[in-house]
């Protein structure tokens, strides 16, 4: 993220709500800092016998590449020393992202913290934000009903439909879910041939004993307030269940007879890369949960035959852009990096070997961002905002948003608004900002903007509805 991009965010809200989760400007790469560049720039980075790092003032082009190279290579003329030898590139590449950490917090603590209001000034439109619910636990996303009902689905395992004023539910007989961790009950899609079908899709994970779990898929039918008709979609072999808590994905997507989902590296990332096994990677299946045949790894007979694509850390949002059909997703990174990638059949995206980002403990993973024949992500956020659901909007009611890709973020509680253009995101607009966890984004049959917002402690969530002020 350059100087100028950080320079034009808007104000953010309290700093303890953001760095508590990220632990930005923290860890092992500060005490690189402190020992090699404090005496000069300044313990905070505001300058003193050197230039300040974080007040949008630079000598250089302020792009990734040459302040690594200004690091490693020096510069006699101001009287800047040369690290290299001194610093490993993966050192000096978590450098970079302090300094875009930092820059971010100062940028953060100039600026006031304002509450969260209900009427929110954008480029295109002014927005009323309306509550449509609210209930205890976490809820993790949402679908529509042909009738206008909402879905959602709640991490602890209970699912809810949202008629007018009445909530029903929680929905009888749904999967027993392992709700530990970033795992439980994950996404809820509408098969698009729901009025005639009636099949509602589930991902969650499925716990095998007290410790191992998976991500999972079913479908299933509601009648009378009860989960019934269920067919598995998706259960990945018993050996590849892990204790591990994290990173489990998910989100369904249906395109024509197929369907698309992704589960994340379940924090074994080096697995990213292994195509024989079913965790960091996008997946296809048809609607029944066959296989298809032209899958790209279907006739390896070391892959995983559902395999569509691999190298993703832990995909948050995954969704179809509505003129041209391709598949877009959001990706958390580690510490830095989280991506928007356009993910095509049998391509690699990178993850670990590639990333902007470095370990939660400010440690470097690799100064690589770029190999051939893995793939750049359209877009990244260094610092990290946690992305979370995406949304393309295809309605008229927003229509100067039309085709514009909406993702939300949780640390950074932030929806962002993405224009993309040929298959390049041209624009990144930040909506607003909450002091919670915005978990998902849906348009609704309405034509209006739909998003859950977890609160900071997980303790209750909200559904609210975005529509713009006459």
């Amino acid at each position: 993220m350059t100087k100028l991009l950080i320079a034009s965010l808007l104000p953010l809200l309290s700093l303890t709500h953001v760095t508590a989760q990220n632990r930005i400007g923290t860890g092992k790469v500060a005490e690189i800092y402190e020992v090699n560049c404090a005496s000069c720039h300044g313990r905070l980075l505001d300058g003193g016998q050197g230039s300040s790092l974080i007040d949008g003032q630079w000598t250089i082009e302020p792009t990734e590449a040459a302040i690594a190279d200004a690091i490693r290579s020096g510069n006699e003329t101001l009287g800047m020393p040369a690290f290299e030898g001194t610093l490993s590139d993966e050192d000096i590449r978590s450098l970079v992202i302090l300094i875009h950490e930092k820059e971010l917090l100062a940028q953060r603590e100039a600026k006031p913290d304002p509450e969260f209001d209900k009427l929110v000034q954008t480029e295109l439109y002014d927005l009323e934000i309306q509550e449509v619910t609210s209930m205890t636990g976490t809820l993790w996303s949402l679908d529509f009903l042909p009738n206008g009902d909402i879905i959602t689905t709640q991490k602890n395992g209970n699912l809810w439909i949202h008629s007018s004023d009445t909530l029903i539910g929680p929905i009888l007989g749904t999967p027993t879910v392992k709700d530990n961790g970033q795992g439980g009950l994950l996404d809820v899609a509408i098969h698009p041939d729901y009025e005639s079908n009636k099949w509602i899709y589930l991902s969650y994970v499925e716990g095998i004993n007290d410790e191992d779990g998976m991500t999972a898929i079913v479908r299933g039918k509601v009648e009378n307030g009860e989960w019934v008709d269920q067919e598995s979609i998706y259960f990945a072999e018993k050996s590849f269940y892990t204790n591990r808590r994290h990173h489990f994905g998910t989100r369904i997507v249906f395109k024509d007879e197929y369907l698309f989902f992704g589960i994340g590296d379940r924090g074994q990332q080096d697995q990213a890369q292994d195509i024989s096994r079913p965790n960091g990677k996008i997946h296809r299946l048809y609607a029944d949960g066959r296989i298809p045949e032209n899958n790209p790894f279907a006739k390896n007979k070391e892959a995983i035959p559902s395999i569509w694509a691999y190298g993703n850390r832990n995909p948050q949002g995954l969704v179809l852009h509505p003129e041209t059909g391709n598949l877009w997703e959001a990706e958390h990174g580690p510490r830095g990096g989280d991506e928007i990638n356009l993910i095509e059949a049998g391509n690699n995206y990178g993850w670990p070997v590639i990333t902007y980002g470095m370990n939660y403990n400010g440690s470097p993973i690799t100064d690589i961002v770029e190999k051939p024949d893995m793939e750049q992500p359209k877009h990244y956020w260094t610092p990290s905002i946690a992305v979370s659901g995406i949304s393309f909007y295809s309605g008229n009611t927003f229509s100067k948003w039309k085709h514009n890709l909406f993702v939300g973020g949780l640390s950074a509680g932030e929806l962002h608004r993405l224009e993309i253009h040929d298959n390049e995101i041209t624009s990144d607009e930040i909506l607003f900002r909450t002091r919670d966890r915005i978990r998902d984004v849906v348009e609704g049959p309405d034509g209006l903007l739909y998003i859950i917002i977890n609160s900071r402690s997980r303790t209750d969530s909200t559904i609210y509805k975005l529509r713009p002020v006459e």
